[in-house]
C-alpha cells in the first residue's frame, strides 16, 4: 500500500511547493520589483499621510470637493468588503426611485447646472467602488466647487481637464476623471477650507 501511495504523496508535496510557496514567491517578487505602486494597492499620499488609493472609490460630500458617483458598496457605501453590484434592472422599481432621488439630490447641490444631469453621477458602478467620473459630470459640478472655494470657474475647470484621462490604449473605455486626484490637487492649488 506505501508503494502505492508514495508517488503520490511526493507529487502533492513537489505540486505544493511548486503552486503554493515558488509560484506566487516568485509572482510577488516580481511584482513588487516591476510595478510597485500598482502591488502595493496604489496608495495615494497627501502631506506624509496616505489619503486612499487610486484605484478605490470614497465618499466626498462637502460642497468644495468633486462628488464621486454613488456607492452601493455596503450600508453607507465606498465598503470594499462589501463590494458587488445590487443586481438591479432597468424596470426596477427600486432603482427607479434610487436615481429620482439621486437626480433630485444632484440638482439641489448643484443650483447653477442646467441641462441632463450625467447619467454616472446618479448610478452606481457594478463594484460600487469606482474612483472615475466623466467630464460631462465633472463639468456639471464644477459651479458649486468654484463657488464653495470662492474662485471663477475657468481655473477649476482647467484642472478638471488636466486631470481627465483618455481610452486606456486610446481605444478602451471611456474619458474619465479621477475624483481623489482631482479633489487633492483642489486643495493644493486652492487651499483647503
Amino acid at each position: 500500500m506505501l508503494v502505492q501511495l508514495g508517488p503520490g504523496l511526493r507529487l502533492t508535496l513537489i505540486l505544493t511547493v511548486l503552486t503554493g510557496l515558488l509560484y506566487p514567491g516568485v509572482t510577488t517578487a516580481l511584482c513588487q520589483w516591476l510595478f510597485p505602486l500598482q502591488a502595493n494597492g496604489s496608495m495615494v499620499s497627501a502631506n506624509g499621510r496616505t489619503v486612499g488609493s487610486a484605484l478605490i472609490g470614497q465618499s466626498f460630500t462637502r460642497p468644495e470637493y468633486f462628488h464621486p458617483r454613488p456607492s452601493g458598496a455596503g450600508e453607507k457605501g465606498y465598503d470594499a468588503a462589501a463590494s458587488g453590484s445590487p443586481n438591479l434592472g432597468p424596470t426596477s422599481g427600486k432603482l427607479i426611485e434610487r436615481v429620482k432621488g439621486s437626480v433630485a439630490d444632484f440638482r439641489k447641490e448643484n443650483p447653477d447646472f442646467i441641462g441632463s444631469v450625467p447619467a454616472d453621477i446618479v448610478t452606481t458602478s457594478s463594484s460600487g467602488l469606482d474612483p472615475h467620473i466623466s467630464p460631462a459630470a465633472a463639468e456639471a459640478q464644477v459651479a458649486r466647487v468654484a463657488r464653495a472655494r470662492g474662485v471663477a470657474p475657468d481655473p477649476i475647470r482647467e484642472l478638471v481637464r488636466s486631470h481627465t484621462t483618455g481610452p486606456d490604449l486610446g481605444f478602451l473605455g471611456e474619458p474619465r476623471v479621477n475624483v481623489l486626484m482631482v479633489n487633492l490637487d483642489l486643495d493644493q492649488q486652492f487651499g483647503r477650507k
